[in-house]
C-alpha cells in the first residue's frame, strides 16, 4: 500500500483561490500602511552550503551597490547588511504595482561549521553575493609512541 501525504481540503481543492486571497491581503496591508505593518527593511533570499573545506553562502541582492554591503563574521554567525536604493529614474512614473523591495536589509545566519573568518572571501557577480568561508581545520588525531624503560 502506497503512503500518500495528507493535505487539507483547502490546499487540494482551492489552491489558486487561496493564493489569490493571500495576494489580496498582502496588497491591502502594503497600501494601508498601519504602523505595525510598515517596514522599511527587507530580507533577501540566501542559500548556505558546504564543501569539505568551506562554507558557502549565496545571497540574491540584485540592484545593490557592492559599496553598500557590510559583511561580518563573529564565531559561527554571519551578518550581511546593506541597502537597495530606489532608482532616480522612477520618480516621474505612475506605479500600478510594486513588488520589488527597497531600503535597508539585514540577514544573520548561523553557519553549520566552525569557520576561520580571517580567510573569508566575497564576490558580487550578476546580483549574487557569494561568500566563501574556510572551515576550521580541527587537529587530526596524533599517535604518540610511548617507550617503556
Amino acid at each position: 500500500m502506497a503512503i500518500i501525504q495528507w493535505k487539507p481540503l483547502w490546499d487540494t481543492r482551492f489552491p489558486s483561490l487561496r493564493d489569490e486571497m493571500d495576494k489580496m491581503f498582502e496588497d491591502f496591508f502594503e497600501k494601508v500602511s498601519f504602523p505595525s505593518t510598515r517596514s522599511d527593511s527587507w530580507a533577501p533570499a540566501l542559500d548556505v552550503s558546504e564543501t569539505a573545506n568551506d562554507v558557502i553562502v549565496a545571497v540574491d541582492i540584485p540592484g545593490v551597490d557592492p559599496k553598500e554591503i557590510e559583511i561580518s563574521i563573529m564565531e559561527d554567525i554571519l551578518s550581511i547588511k546593506g541597502q537597495r536604493k530606489k532608482g532616480e529614474d522612477m520618480t516621474d512614473e505612475v506605479c500600478f504595482r510594486s513588488e520589488r523591495r527597497f531600503g535597508l536589509f539585514q540577514r544573520t545566519v548561523q553557519l553549520p561549521s566552525d569557520v576561520t573568518a580571517d580567510n573569508a572571501k566575497a564576490t558580487y557577480v550578476d546580483g549574487v553575493l557569494r561568500i566563501v568561508v574556510p572551515k576550521t581545520q580541527k587537529s587530526a588525531p596524533k599517535e604518540i609512541k610511548v617507550s617503556i624503560q
